[in-house]
């Protein structure tokens, strides 16, 4: 799944490591979901929404 997780990140200015533990996932996952490799769970989706501050399908997109 497309996805700017990671320009919301960095307008942010947080690393990987600090927004997995803001919403309670790994380094690693944060790091497969920006290269699109590993599509989040719902309840992930919504705490990177609720944190950002946007809807999700504002930063994740289907193809």
């Amino acid at each position: 799944m497309k996805n700017i997780v990671r320009n919301l990140r960095k307008q942010r200015e947080l690393t990987q490591e600090q927004l997995g533990e803001i919403i309670g996932v790994s380094r690693q996952t944060i790091n497969a979901i920006e290269k699109e490799k590993f599509d989040p769970s719902l309840p992930t989706a919504f705490k990177m929404s609720k944190l950002f501050e946007i809807p999700i399908e504002k930063f994740f997109f289907f193809e």
